[in-house]
C-alpha cells in the first residue's frame, strides 16, 4: 500500500491557500521558501478509438468528439462495416483493405480485433496508445452477451498486446428504440470522460489500469428520452446467464428463419445484469483470458471508490 506524504504547514499553505485563513497571523507571515508552484496539468492521452458498429457509427463519433473535447489525442481505427457480434475474430487472410477517409480516422476492412491489431502496428506504430476505448457500442454488452461482442473483442485485442482497454455500451437488458438508445450515449461518454479522468490521476505517470485488466462498462437508458441519470456506478463480474435464445423455424424450403428471444433468469448478487437491470453503470474488471487468470475486483472498487454518473 503506498503511503500518504504528509506535508508541513508551509507547504499546505502553499498547495491550499483557500486554508490560509485558519493560521494564525505569524504563520501566516512567515517567508515563503519561493514562489507557489504552477499545478501539474493532466496528461493528454493517446487513445486508439474503435468500435464493432463501424468506424461512421454514432456512437464511435461522439466518443471521438467527447473525448477530444476532454483535451485527449484520439484516433479512430475501426472497422469499414458493421461487425456486432465478430466477438474476438481476427482474420487469417493474405491481405486486408483499409481506407484513410479523413484525418484521424481509419477504416479497417475486418474485425474489431483486426482493427486494434492494425491500429497498434501501423498507426501506433513505435508509440503505443496510452489506452484503447472500444464503443460506445448500440445495446449491452452484459453476461454471455460480452463473450461474443466485437465490442468487448476489440477491448481483448488490446489487453492482449499489453495496452490498457475500456469497452462502453449503452442500453439496459430489455433495449429500448434506437433514438432513445441514441440518445443515452450523452450521458454513456459523459461517465466515460470522468472515468478515463480518474485513472488518469491515480496513474499519475504509470499505467491506467493494472497489468492485463481492462474494464467493460454498461451504461443503462434512464428515462423516457434516455438521458436521465443512472442510480449509481458499481464494480460487477460477469452474469453466468446466456440472457439470448436463438429461435429457428423450418422455412421448408431448406432454409430456416431466425429470431432471438430475451431469456432474462434472475442475475447474480454483484453482477452486470443486476446492476444495470437496477439502473447503474456496471463496470467489470476483465482480462484477455476470459477472467480464468486473476482479476483484482478490489482494485477496480478502489478506482471507482465515490465515481458517480
Amino acid at each position: 500500500m503506498q503511503r500518504k506524504r504528509v506535508l508541513p504547514l508551509a507547504a499546505l499553505l502553499l498547495c491550499a491557500p483557500a486554508l490560509a485563513g485558519t493560521v494564525p497571523a505569524a504563520a501566516a507571515a512567515a517567508p515563503q521558501a519561493g514562489p507557489v508552484p504552477a499545478p501539474v496539468p493532466a496528461r493528454q492521452l493517446r487513445i486508439l478509438l474503435t468500435n464493432d458498429d463501424g468506424y461512421n457509427a454514432p456512437g464511435i463519433r461522439l466518443a471521438f468528439e467527447r473525448l477530444t473535447a476532454a483535451g485527449h489525442d484520439v484516433t479512430i481505427v475501426a472497422p469499414l462495416t458493421n461487425q456486432s457480434g465478430a466477438g474476438t475474430k481476427t482474420s487469417n487472410v493474405p491481405s486486408i483493405a483499409v481506407r484513410h477517409p479523413e484525418p484521424k480516422v481509419w477504416a479497417v476492412d475486418g474485425s474489431p480485433g483486426d482493427s486494434v491489431g492494425f491500429g497498434l502496428s501501423e498507426v501506433f506504430e513505435g508509440n503505443a496508445p496510452d489506452l484503447v476505448v472500444s464503443g460506445t457500442n448500440v445495446g449491452p454488452n452484459v453476461a454471455a452477451l460480452a463473450s461474443h461482442s466485437g465490442t468487448v473483442g476489440g477491448a481483448v485485442a488490446a489487453l492482449d498486446a499489453g495496452i490498457p482497454a475500456i469497452a462502453l455500451s449503452t442500453g439496459g437488458v430489455a433495449a429500448p428504440d434506437p433514438v432513445t438508445t441514441v440518445n443515452a450515449m450523452g450521458p454513456t461518454l459523459d461517465f466515460a470522460v470522468k472515468l478515463i479522468d480518474r485513472l488518469r490521476s491515480r496513474a499519475r505517470s504509470g499505467p491506467l489500469l493494472p497489468k492485463g485488466v481492462g474494464l467493460n462498462v454498461n451504461h443503462p437508458v434512464i428515462g423516457a428520452d434516455g438521458k436521465g441519470t443512472p442510480a449509481g456506478v458499481a464494480t460487477t463480474f460477469q452474469d453466468a446467464q446466456a440472457l439470448l435464445k436463438a429461435d429457428f423455424t423450418d422455412a421448408g424450403d431448406g432454409t430456416w428463419k431466425v429470431g432471438v428471444k430475451v431469456d432474462l433468469r434472475t442475475p447474480a448478487r454483484g453482477s452486470d445484469v443486476e446492476a444495470v437491470s437496477a439502473g447503474k453503470i456496471a463496470v467489470s474488471p476483465m482480462n484477455a483470458d476470459w477472467n480464468t487468470g486473476p482479476v483484482d475486483f478490489a482494485v477496480t472498487a478502489a478506482l471507482l471508490a465515490g465515481l458517480r454518473p
